[in-house]
């Protein structure tokens, strides 16, 4: 049940992301995956039904919300959230999960994996935004070096 190489590629070749648990705070975590993915060019959506706008940027309620382009989204929410938005997601028609470490549950890995979504898991996404910056290539390094980076 390891994620792979090609399932990063895979998720990586969408036309548009969204960033499920945004925050407005730029040292929380969603706030971090959003800013580097708009900073490595990514076409990056904000979604929280809390907040109006993130970074200068509208930031959507729910995933109903988005621009039907968006086929991948990131969690970066509660195990019990992440297994809500995937059943939104997948009657939405997304094909890519990204499920940051946190989100994640059995249950929403197999749910996902049985719709046929591609599934990434117990990966940090900052690993793989290129250019990678200084910490996160220290991190891909020992994940190499320790045999648990995706094959």
């Amino acid at each position: 049940m390891r994620t792979t190489t090609d399932e990063i590629k895979t998720f990586f070749s969408s036309s548009a992301y969204a960033v499920i648990g945004v925050s407005a705070d730029r040292k929380k975590f969603g706030n971090i995956v959003y800013r580097m993915m708009k900073e490595k060019q990514f076409t990056v959506y904000p979604v929280n039904p809390k907040i109006d706008i993130v970074e200068g940027n509208r930031c959507f309620a729910s995933l109903a919300d988005l621009p039907a382009d968006v086929k991948s989204i990131v969690t970066v929410v509660p195990p019990q959230v992440t297994e809500q938005i995937v059943v939104e997601g997948i009657e939405r028609g997304i094909t890519g999960l990204w499920i940051q470490p946190g989100s994640e549950s059995v249950a929403v890995i197999d749910r996902a994996k049985k719709a046929n979504l591609t599934v990434i898991h117990h990966q940090c996404i900052l690993m793989f935004l290129e250019p990678l910056e200084s910490f996160h290539a220290l991190h891909r390094w020992f994940k190499k070096l320790f045999g648990t980076y995706p094959k």
